[in-house]
Order: structure tokens, then C-alpha cells, then sequence
């Protein structure tokens, strides 16, 4: 018999991968939605890096075909099925929230990664390529934009901070999120490499203008390094 979460995994797995085609395009922020428009900010990786989401959408397809299919009674990855349920069934409807309210959208996006994040906690260690890491390379990336979303709307609400400061404050979010989650973790490179290829696109993006953060970007890379050669842990918990 299967799984009614297996098969709710797949179904709102194509709805979340599927929920582009009938949403506006999404490529920040417009300026009409913020009082202080962010045009390019700083905290933002370059357009080229959002093409992860190809490999992000394919690869959790193909775990949601393999969970379904020949991994519907397994235990293991039931555990992780009901946070990654929940991150999908918020993540289907953000585009549209993120077209209407850049709030919204930040809250929506914080409750999608930390839910992710916890999929990846429970990520059966015995099925690696087709659990374990889909859903990383998904909460590596939602963990960076995140704190992208973060920076572009607090900014263009003047909270505390310009788009430099926020640029800072949202890098030093990312990172200490992903260092704290890559020391709960045995298996760290799928993880690890996706907000490497997210800070990457930051240093792209900004150049030497502002250097700082293209500096505090590479800094965050090297901490990631570091952390993501420490020795395993006897298990992922």
C-alpha cells in the first residue's frame, strides 16, 4: 500500500515545480513594490546563478518519482517527507506572493528553507543521490535567498540599514546558518557547493563595486571550505 505522504510529496512536488508556468515572471523585486526601489542590490547573486533552479526542480522530481514508486514504505524517508511537504506546499504559491507583497514573500521564503532545511536533517543516509542530496541542493539555495529576500526588502523599507549594510547583514545570515547547519550534518557537500554557488554569484554580481562584499562573500565561501572538510559525524541525526 502506499504512502499517503509519498504520494502528497509527488503531488505537491509538481505543483511547486510546475507553479511557474502559470505566475509572472519573478526576477527580484520591482521597483514599485518597495518605498526605496532596490535596483541590482548588492545582496543579490547575479541573474546566471538563479539557473539552478533547473537542476533543483529536475532533481526533486526524480526523488519524488523514486519515493513513490520504490520508496513508499520506507521509513527512513517518511521522516523526511513531512517537512519537505510543508516547504513544498509554501514554496508553490511564492511567486504569486512575491509579485504582490516583498513581506510577505520574505516570511513566506524564511518558513520555506527552515522547513527544507529540517528535510535535510531527516534525509535517509542510505539513499544519498535520491533523497539526501535534491533536497540539500533545494535548502542550500533557499538558505541564500532567504536572507537575499531579507536584505532586498528591509532595505527598501529603511530598516535599520542601506543596501550595503543589508548586503552584510544578509551574508553574515546566510553564513551562519549554513555553518551551524553543515555541523549538524554527516554528508556536507551538496549543501555546501549550493551556497558556494549562491555567494559565487554574489561576487559576481557586485565586482569591485562595493569590494566588500565581494570580499565578505569569498571570506563566507572559505568558512563553508572549513567547515564542509571537518571529518563526518557518526550520523545525520
Amino acid at each position: 500500500m502506499t504512502q499517503p505522504r509519498a504520494l502528497l510529496t509527488a503531488l505537491f512536488t509538481l505543483t511547486f515545480v510546475l507553479s511557474p508556468l502559470v505566475t509572472a515572471p519573478f526576477s527580484g523585486f520591482r521597483e514599485d513594490q518597495l518605498p526605496i526601489p532596490q535596483i541590482d542590490p548588492p545582496v543579490q547573486p547575479a541573474g546566471y546563478a538563479f539557473a539552478i533552479w533547473g537542476l533543483i526542480y529536475g532533481w526533486l522530481v526524480v526523488s519524488a518519482g523514486v519515493g513513490l514508486w520504490a520508496r513508499a514504505e520506507d521509513p527512513a524517508w517518511d521522516r523526511m517527507r513531512a517537512p519537505l511537504l510543508a516547504s513544498l506546499a509554501l514554496g508553490t504559491p511564492w511567486l504569486w506572493v512575491a509579485n504582490i507583497s516583498p513581506v510577505w514573500a520574505t516570511g513566506l521564503i524564511f518558513a520555506m528553507a527552515g522547513t527544507a532545511l529540517l528535510a535535510v536533517r531527516r534525509s535517509p543516509p542510505h539513499d544519498r543521490w535520491l533523497a539526501h542530496a535534491p533536497v540539500a541542493v533545494y535548502a542550500g539555495w533557499l538558505t541564500a535567498a532567504a536572507f537575499v529576500s531579507l536584505g532586498s526588502t528591509a532595505a527598501g523599507y529603511g530598516v535599520l540599514s542601506g543596501a550595503l549594510g543589508w548586503a552584510w547583514l544578509g551574508l553574515a545570515g546566510a553564513t551562519l546558518t549554513a555553518l551551524a547547519m553543515l555541523l549538524a550534518l554527516r554528508r556536507r557537500l551538496e549543501y555546501a557547493l549550493t551556497l558556494a554557488w549562491a555567494l559565487t554569484g554574489i561576487i559576481v554580481a557586485n565586482g569591485s563595486d562595493p569590494l566588500s562584499v565581494s570580499l565578505g562573500a569569498a571570506l563566507a565561501i572559505a568558512l563553508l571550505a572549513g567547515v564542509g572538510a571537518l571529518a563526518p559525524r557518526a550520523s545525520s541525526g
